[in-house]
């Protein structure tokens, strides 16, 4: 009968995609996770930026002077333990968002489950009811000879239950779809999480081996380091260091700056040219239907004369970029695709810097023990502050900006420099480690670094300055002490 081998090619095909759900986590195994793609797409993204710090950092070494400085030979184990900080404390917030998307998953696989369980007992009702009434199929309703009405309207009905199946299935396909890809993801997240434990126990290797080289090298060194810091051309040279590092990347940015600009400037010119041209395009075809509908009335065809289309079709020949001609350049210049490619996210750059004069926090707790333009003993006074505290206390952001330096320099250890807009910077030296990357944007508050005594500073804490246009001045009249 008709409806009952229905049925059966029905289970049959439903038996088959069940059973090609079940191989998905075996098959998923050897695929590469997602985390795995993302990290090689940030690190190439990274690797241009990088290039340009190492060119910096190159040249700087050239114009050196001194090259036996005590605090050089820490140089390695002090980036090194930054940079396993750093990983740890990333791999523990992709370790907490993991496990969250991994539990959500759970919670939707069990959703889906019942919903396939559901339509699973409700496409068995079905064929079991027609399996029932199996007697009165299409054909034997259309040969009993019954009357036509009551034939066309069980044949309607029959129709109406079809589709009802037809519904049911593709629902249940669906469904069944969505759990294949949700096996999926959650094998994903699974695999996401070993790898993150993995690289978890290798860092926390990493970081305890350079922490135990630190702490030999600080027992062998602890007297020439000590005298180095008191000899004031060491510490002019480590101000001149900052400020030509501080300097050349306030060009830099500034290069950037106008490059964006002009990059702004030639896709306007562009879009007026587009602008122009599609103008130009429609002035010619407005006169070709003109000289077509003049010629059409001096032939005085007999049918009314065709009306002349209110907007030509465009030039296959015209600019593809071309934009509307009732939109004029001043509203060209203010689109999307006319700006330039904002350099960090609307929101991290203030307005103003200058605006937040007052009402900015020191970036770190603790007690205040050096200030701008107090003396260092014999050698040259302070361009910023020493705030003194605990060995991997939080180190914030004063304000929202980008990370244009994140790396070891002499004299000043790990150290980050945060770009605020108008050739504003601020300077966070000394820090045991360094939690965000070159070109990372920042907001007010965020955690950019831990406060140690890297460089070979004889105190744990953080040095901390501002500058505008390369030049210090005193953090104290921009921020509140509470």
């Amino acid at each position: 009968m008709f409806m009952k081998s229905e049925g059966r090619r029905l289970f049959a095909a439903l038996g088959l995609t069940v059973l090609l759900g079940c191989g998905v986590n075996q098959a998923w195994a050897a695929k590469v996770t997602e985390r795995s793609l993302q990290k090689q797409a940030a690190e190439s993204e990274r690797a241009a930026l990088r290039e340009k710090l190492a060119a910096l950092k190159r040249d700087m070494n050239r114009t050196e002077t001194a090259k036996d400085h005590a605090a050089d030979a820490l140089a390695h184990s002090e980036a090194a333990i930054s940079n396993a900080n750093r990983e740890l404390r990333e791999l523990a917030e992709e370790q907490t968002q993991t496990s969250a998307r991994l539990a959500a998953l759970v919670k939707e696989r069990g959703e889906l489950t019942r919903v396939v369980d559901a339509g699973n007992r409700q496409l068995g009702k079905l064929l079991r009811d027609q399996y029932v009434a199996g007697n009165e199929d299409r054909i034997k309703l259309l040969l009993s000879g019954d009357n036509p009405n009551r034939i066309n309207r069980d044949l309607q009905y029959f129709g109406y239950v079809s589709q009802a199946q037809a519904r049911l299935i593709e629902s249940l396909r669906a469904n069944l779809q969505a759990v294949e890809k949700n096996q999926a993801d959650t094998q994903n997240a699974k695999d996401e999480l070993d790898e993150i434990a993995q690289e978890q126990r290798d860092q926390r290797a990493v970081l305890e081996k350079e922490k135990a080289n630190r702490a030999v090298l600080l027992s062998q060194l602890s007297d020439k380091l000590a005298t180095q810091r008191k000899q004031v051309g060491n510490i002019q040279r480590d101000e001149e260091r900052l400020a030509g590092l501080v300097g050349k990347l306030t060009r830099l940015i500034e290069e950037q700056r106008k490059a964006e600009l002009a990059e702004a400037e030639r896709r306007r010119r562009q879009a007026e040219r587009a602008l122009a041209e599609r103008q130009k395009q429609q002035k010619l075809q407005q006169q070709l239907a003109q000289q077509q509908a003049q010629q059409a009335a001096r032939q005085k065809p007999s049918g009314p004369p065709p009306k002349a289309s209110a907007k030509p079709p465009a030039n296959p020949s015209a600019n593809p970029d071309a934009i509307d001609a009732d939109e004029n350049p001043a509203k060209l210049a203010s689109r999307n695709e006319l700006r330039p490619e904002p350099a960090v996210q609307p929101g991290f750059f203030p307005d103003s810097f200058s605006a937040l004069r007052g009402q900015l926090r020191l970036p770190v707790r603790g007690d205040l023990i050096a200030r701008f333009g107090s003396k260092r003993g014999d050698g040259p006074s302070w361009k910023g502050l020493f705030i003194r505290a605990a060995e991997g206390a939080e180190v914030r952001a004063v304000a929202g900006g980008r990370v244009v330096f994140a790396e070891w320099l002499r004299g000043f250890g790990n150290l980050v420099i945060v770009d605020h807009g108008s050739q504003y910077m601020t300077i966070y030296g000394n820090n045991q480690s360094i939690l965000k990357r070159a070109g990372d944007p920042v907001r007010t508050g965020d955690i950019i670094a831990s406060a140690g005594n890297s460089g070979g500073n004889e105190q744990s804490g953080l040095y901390f300055e501002m500058r505008h246009q390369g030049r210090a001045f005193d953090p104290l009249g921009w921020v509140t002490i509470r």
